[in-house]
């Protein structure tokens, strides 16, 4: 008896263990998703299965179709066939309302908050019900304590980091408790420590049986966090796997279905190379309400250098940009130097005939104007340095030829020169942006987050022309917010915080650590005469 009761004991066990391991009902469920729009099947048979408490990683190219497979599941988008199933039973998601109240929650990669209301207002925005609203600051304040996302509900946003912001934008999303929460690129604008912050509230949501939707193009992140990813190309699912027991690479190649080609630099900047882009104690006042005032900023960039500017946004990269554009005019010509000639005082236009190209953070609008075509948008920064004009009258053809160019060499997905520029996917449309100003071969590229929304393959792509480009003898300088990205590419790397800027440093020199502290104001360097000058 005792044995046949120790075996039962042991087949018990044996059970309840097999129970266990066994993967728990999806609680949404979608089969042979099709989305269809004019000239493009955006989603085809698309199948895709979320558990309660996994976090679950969506990657794919730009233009694999992920976005829109995301609009449906949010109600933003109908399929236009196919099933959705929310804990088993089928439903039909119509509007982001109906998402909402199923138990959906989205963080969009872009914040919708406004800066002039406080967190609390904020929040309240975005809570439908009236319900939702009552005793709205003391809920905010036990979901704070309870998941580690310290927010205090009176601060106006303005006056918050990024990271403090996505706090926000968290919160509010954990207060309609939901079942599913959807995270679109949640780490783009944030230090290392808010990653890892980041991490333990979405690991913590997970072990209450939440389940995440992680979408990212940082694949170590993917195999850090996740424990299933759904691999899209071309509309399609074209793998499953665990991410933990793959590389990022190998993740990367399954995204492209090809072998990921690795940016390789064949020399060394040249020590003794001149300065191409000198700015020489630059201090101005922001024109936004909310802008950050730049307080003598100094830095150098010689031919053949890439220098890195990283930081959180909203710290003054905005205003940067504007005065090396000439959209910003500095009090002296000698506070930015082209190519020995003083440009402080001039305009975008004599800065580009000066050899200076630039690619803004912002494509739509201020990239590319969305109701031109591409060859128009080609045209208007590229005119003068190509000659696309010819007695008055635009060489219409030679602007085509040009587009079709940049397409062809950056790999632009568009039907042609003839598309307009808001038909692109955000990758595709900074694909084309970044390649217009590369071929016009400048002396000085001044570029904002050149790999923002691009996937491993295109990434990789821009980054070997940005290579390329140094090595032809151009001065480089990157201003990002992905870390990752400027320590592969850059040669020095500097600071930007409250509008100061460190002193610039050799990236075998720091760490992301030490660059993070400083990102998030921890820290701070002097400025140098060495630090200021390239490389000796």
């Amino acid at each position: 008896m005792t044995e046949t009761a120790s075996s039962l004991r042991a087949a018990a066990s044996a059970n309840t263990e097999s129970e266990a391991a066994k993967p728990r009902p999806p609680l949404l469920e979608l089969g042979g998703i099709e989305k269809r729009f004019p000239g493009v099947l955006a989603n085809d048979d698309v199948a895709l299965a979320i558990r309660p408490g996994e976090i679950h990683a969506l990657l794919g190219e730009n233009g694999a179709g992920k976005s829109t497979l995301v609009k449906i599941i949010c109600g933003v988008l109908t399929p236009d066939a196919g099933t959705i199933r929310w804990q088993g039973e089928p439903v039909e998601i119509v509007n982001p309302a109906a998402a909402r109240r199923l138990g959906i929650g989205v963080v969009f990669q872009h914040f919708s908050l406004f800066d002039g209301l406080t967190a609390a207002e904020n929040i309240a925005l975005g809570l439908a019900e009236a319900g939702q609203r009552r005793n709205l600051k003391r809920r905010i304040a036990a979901i704070s304590v309870e998941y580690g996302l310290s927010i205090h509900p009176d601060r106006a946003v303005h006056d918050l980091s990024v990271g403090e912001r996505q706090r926000i934008e968290i919160v509010r999303a954990l207060l309609q408790d939901p079942k599913l929460l959807i995270m679109d690129e949640p780490t783009s604008v944030l230090t290392p420590q808010e990653v890892e912050q980041l991490f333990v509230t979405l690991r913590r949501l997970a072990s209450e049986g939440r389940a995440i939707l992680y979408i990212s193009h940082k694949l170590e992140e993917i195999t850090a966090l996740c424990q299933r990813a759904t691999v899209m190309r071309l509309g399609r699912v074209v793998a499953e796997c665990d991410p933990r027991r793959e590389t990022a690479r190998r993740l990367a190649e399954l995204m492209v279905g090809g072998e990921l080609k690795t940016p390789q630099r064949q020399k060394s900047p040249d020590r003794h190379a001149a300065v191409r882009l000198a700015v020489n104690g630059l201090s101005l006042r922001s024109e936004e309400r909310f802008g950050t005032d730049l307080d003598d900023i100094d830095f150098a960039v010689a031919g053949g250098e890439i220098l890195g500017i990283a930081g959180v946004a909203g710290n003054g990269q905005g205003e940067l940009m504007a005065a090396l554009t000439g959209e910003t005019l500095a009090e002296s010509a000698a506070a930015i130097v082209i190519d020995g000639t003083p440009a402080g005082r001039l305009g975008p236009a004599a800065r580009r005939l000066l050899g200076a190209a630039f690619v803004p953070e912002e494509r739509n609008g201020h990239g590319a104007v969305g109701e031109m075509t591409l060859a128009e948008n080609a045209f208007l920064t590229a005119h003068r340095r190509l000659k696309l004009v010819r007695h008055g009258l635009i060489d219409e053809r030679g602007a085509a030829n040009f587009a079709d160019a940049v397409i062809r060499r950056f790999d632009v997905r568009t039907s042609g020169p003839t598309a307009k520029a808001r038909s692109l996917s955000g990758g595709n449309l900074q694909k084309f942006i970044v390649g217009r100003e590369i071929l016009q071969k400048p002396g000085v590229l001044v570029i904002a987050q050149p790999s923002w929304g691009l996937d491993a393959g295109a990434a990789a792509a821009v980054a070997q022309a940005l290579l390329d480009l140094a090595e032809a003898g151009a001065a480089v300088l990157i201003i990002s917010q992905d870390l990752d990205e400027i320590l592969s590419l850059c040669d020095r790397i500097a600071v930007i915080h409250h509008g100061a800027l460190s002193a610039a440093r050799s990236v075998h020199e720091v760490t992301a650590e030490e660059i993070g502290l400083l990102m998030g104001g921890v820290s701070s360097a002097p400025q140098d005469e060495a630090a200021r000058a390239h490389p000796a």
